[in-house]
């Protein structure tokens, strides 16, 4: 313990001293540089932060805070003069946060060091003695994979250019360059931070692609070749155990705007890239391997990595065998003749052919269950299908549904064409085929199904496939049901125990290996039944569908859609894995990373390395763990019912109250999200209807409740679940399950981070509204009784105490933005009244957009 809290303490000074001192050091010279031709404005901010923390200090509303300022301190205080600062101020603390993000990622190495006694090599040395043991582990590292699925969520605010700036900003700040530095501030003051139209999916799939590139590509590489070498000391045979994959331009799921062409254009788009990245190596390989006996076979590889990097004409075709192939002939040549010069070279570039193949990232599709619906009743419509079910199908219940499909091959006649939506999921199924034939069979082989409420949901979808173009033994796909709502997921062992007995898809399973892939979503649960409610069903849909599978001899994988704030699944993500039991399957790691999560946990190469192995070592270590406490027992699982009823009891009556949405859109930007310009996909599914919280997606929520510092779905009923347990007694067992569970303590530091990102002072004010101060007041109750409540249970005297760098960082990032909290409530104060101008309805609606980027950029997960 007290080397524990030494090594805190160390990591502590580090970042005040190379974090916080740093940045205020640069920021001073930022703060000095012209900006935009607006005088003084670098002297001015300083002034409005500190005006402003002294106005929330004293409990007053933006609408007094930001008046008195400039009564204060400028000379011009006509409305248009006070906007047009407003917003220098906006772009000013929209750099700071990058600088801010740069300094931080400078200093990663320093402030994050790998747990050596949680290594893979670790392990594998406490097996040297140890058969049993060492048995175990190899094993385990034969059926292990991490895959990480990049997608396309709106909450990543950085485009392209400004991630190029805070890279070189980043390696500047390493090597204390101050000339480059400042010249890069300069660059970052004149660059946009936001685009001027909405992206495009495959805009998106691009801007993605910026990580594949310049951070995957390598880190992944590096982390695959510490484990190979770390199984050969063992004389373990080396395996992949790193899988990519990429959601843009194949998540339809809400999204309109995605198409076929889409698909297909970003899976070329990510071969193309790759394979400029393998000619960017080869290169370097080719200048040092200059020796006799490869230059036909270099000259060779040369040519055809430059015709699939750089012809678009070039015929896509999956080549990474004969790329292997070459590549090991030049190992073996360079082995034989050149005394192995260089072949270091070569074992990179084989080892990230293996990795990426032709396709860089499996291309998942995904669509909604109802839309699925739809194209199956349309197919049914037409010959010869037509002949096969009677016209009352869709009224029928599950059973009978299920024993009229046929899972026949056939070849529709379409009496009219369907309808673009569902043109769009028949042109999709055709055109997967085109996509393995080119870049490969995982190149794209899973179909996702949200919203997935029934075995039919499933067997339809194969049946759509049979009837468009695929045979019974050629379908190389794997259909993967997403569960999210708290009832999908009660009843999702259920659906699969009819999957794994029907005799059809027991015959696909057996054809892909018996492995199932079974997707659960973090954020349409807590939207749904609140933060405790959330974690604890999907936990327990794990343990039961967990339960299902080895009952039917299946390797089941389970695909974690979290997001960026504890409240959609994020948080300390490897700290749930490390945290798994027997009874949950947890040999292949799957998550989602989405929005800031992605350029704060893997922005960097040094920062995705680590992320990256965490969480290949949390699966290792939950692996050959020979104890578990998970709360299995009755006692614990008792109190664990009781307490996600009570909480989800509490968020649902707040979710029932008549002012919940209309307290969002008051006071939160949520009604202007569909303005920013950062995604192709709509904010709730209901495009063009009134706005209803079912239809309202879970990151527009989330944003809008980090937009008002108020993390509601990260919390809320939390301490009602725990206040109910101290009054029944139950404390000392609660506290116990507290410091013995890693995966209660994981929920409760998680439900910290997250409240520890919300700031009731600076809307302390809306006590006294009229409307909606009694509303306010539930909130802040909610939240004080949490706090206290899970200070106690923890025994730490403020939120997040025991992760000192990251509460202070949290501290730092939100003093930054502040004054952009108080410009967003001043611009939707101004927007609530009826007597405005159209010029000045627009005016305030883009001073309160342009708010939402800095917060969210420096909440680093707060959507």
């Amino acid at each position: 313990m007290i080397q524990k809290q030494k090594a805190t303490g160390q990591k502590e000074a580090i970042f005040n001293n190379e974090v916080v001192s740093r940045f205020e050091l640069y920021n001073s010279l930022f703060l000095t540089l012209p900006f935009y031709k607006v005088k003084d404005t670098g002297t001015l901010l300083p002034l409005f932060i500190k005006h402003c923390e002294e106005g929330v200090k004293a409990k007053q509303a933006s609408r007094e805070i930001i008046p008195a300022f400039f009564n204060k301190y400028a000379q011009n205080n006509s409305e248009k003069d006070i906007m047009d600062l407003l917003f220098r101020f906006i772009q000013y603390i929209e750099r700071q946060v990058v600088l801010f993000d740069a300094v931080e990622d400078a200093s990663f190495q320093k402030l994050n060091t790998m747990d050596d006694q949680s290594s893979l090599h670790s392990y594998l040395s406490k097996g040297v003695d140890n058969e049993v043991l060492s048995h175990k582990i190899e094993q385990l590292i034969q059926d292990f994979s991490l895959r990480l699925v990049l997608t396309a969520h709106p909450t990543q605010f950085y485009p392209g250019a400004v991630l190029s700036i805070i890279t070189d900003l980043t390696a500047a700040i390493k090597r204390n360059d101050i000339l480059t530095i400042n010249e890069l501030l300069q660059q970052l003051g004149k660059t946009p931070f936001f685009n001027k139209k909405s992206p495009t999916p495959v805009d998106e799939a691009l801007s993605l692609a910026w990580y594949l590139e310049n951070v995957f590509y390598f880190a992944a590489a590096q982390i695959q070749a510490e484990v190979d070498q770390s199984l050969q000391e063992f004389q373990m045979e080396s395996r992949k155990v790193i899988e990519l994959g990429f959601w843009p331009g194949g998540d339809r799921d809400g999204n309109p705007n995605v198409h076929a062409d889409n698909t297909i254009q970003v899976a070329k788009m990510l071969r193309q890239i790759l394979f400029r990245c393998y000619y960017r190596d080869f290169r370097n390989l080719k200048r040092r391997i200059t020796f006799r006996g490869v230059e036909d076979t270099i000259s060779m590889v040369h040519d055809v990595l430059y015709k699939n990097a750089f012809d678009s004409n070039s015929p896509y075709q999956d080549i990474s065998t004969v790329l292997l192939d070459n590549l090991q002939k030049i190992k073996d040549t360079l082995l034989e003749d050149h005394d192995g010069l260089f072949v270091n070279l070569v074992d990179d570039l084989i080892r990230k052919v293996k990795l990426y193949g032709n396709y860089f990232a499996s291309l998942d599709i995904r669509q909604d269950s109802r839309v699925l619906r739809r194209v199956h009743a349309f197919c049914r419509q037409n010959k010869p299908v037509k002949a096969f079910f009677p016209e009352n199908y869709d009224e029928l219940g599950e059973k009978e549904k299920i024993a009229l499909l046929t899972f026949k091959s056939a070849k529709i006649n379409y009496d009219s064409p369907p309808e673009e939506l569902l043109q769009d999921t028949l042109q999709t199924i055709s055109e997967i085929r085109e996509i393995q034939s080119s870049n490969g069979e995982l190149a794209c082989h899973r179909f996702i199904i949200s919203n997935c409420q029934q075995a039919s949901d499933i067997l339809q979808l194969l049946e759509l496939f049979l009837w468009n173009g695929w045979e019974e033994q050629d379908l190389k796909m794997d259909f993967v049901p997403l569960f999210e709502t708290v009832n999908d997921l009660e009843d999702a062992s259920e659906i699969m125990e009819t999957l794994y007995s029907h005799p059809f898809y027991r015959k696909h399973l057996e054809r892909r290996g018996n492995k199932q892939d079974i997707m659960l979503g973090f954020s349409d649960s807590t939207k749904d039944g609140g933060y405790l409610m959330a974690n604890w069903s999907i936990f327990n849909a794990k343990v039961a569908l967990t339960k299902k599978a080895d009952e039917h001899n299946i390797r089941l994988a389970f695909f974690d859609g979290r997001g960026g704030p504890p409240a959609r699944g994020g948080g300390k993500t490897h700290r749930f894995y490390a945290s798994m039991g027997r009874e949950i399957a947890n040999k292949n790691i799957q998550l989602t990373i989405q929005g800031q999560t992605i350029s704060s946990q893997y922005g960097s190469i040094d920062s995705a390395e680590f992320n990256i192995a965490q969480l290949i070592n949390a699966g290792i270590s939950s692996g050959i763990r020979e104890k578990h406490n998970v709360l299995l027992d009755p006692v614990h699982k008792d109190i664990l019912d009781v307490m996600a009823e009570d909480s989800y009891q509490a968020f649902v009556a707040l979710r029932n109250h008549p002012l919940f949405l209309s307290y969002l859109e008051k006071f939160s930007p949520l009604t202007l999200l569909s303005k920013i310009n950062i995604s192709s996909r709509p904010v709730k599914r209901n495009a063009g209807g009134p706005l209803k919280l079912e239809d309202l997606r879970a990151i527009s929520f989330v944003t809008a409740w980090s937009q008002l510092k108020q993390s509601i779905p990260g919390f809320y009923g939390v301490g009602t679940a725990l206040e109910n347990q101290e009054k029944k007694g139950n404390w000392a067992n609660l506290q116990q399950t507290y410091h013995q569970s890693g995966y209660f303590k994981t929920i409760i530091d998680n439900c910290m981070m997250s409240m520890s990102k919300s700031d009731f002072s600076i809307t302390a004010h809306f006590a006294n509204d009229e409307q909606f101060g009694a509303f306010w007041k539930i909130l802040h109750d909610e939240f004080e009784r949490s706090k206290a409540m899970l200070l106690k249970l923890s025994g730490q005297e403020s939120l997040m105490e025991n992760y000192p760098v990251e509460k202070r960082s949290i501290a730092v990032r939100e003093k930054i933005v502040l004054p952009l909290v108080l410009i967003q409530h001043y611009a939707l104060g101004h927007l609530s009244q009826e007597n405005l101008s159209d010029q000045e309805r627009q005016s305030y609606e883009k001073l309160a957009i342009r708010t939402v980027y800095g917060i969210v950029n420096a909440g680093r997960n707060l959507a």
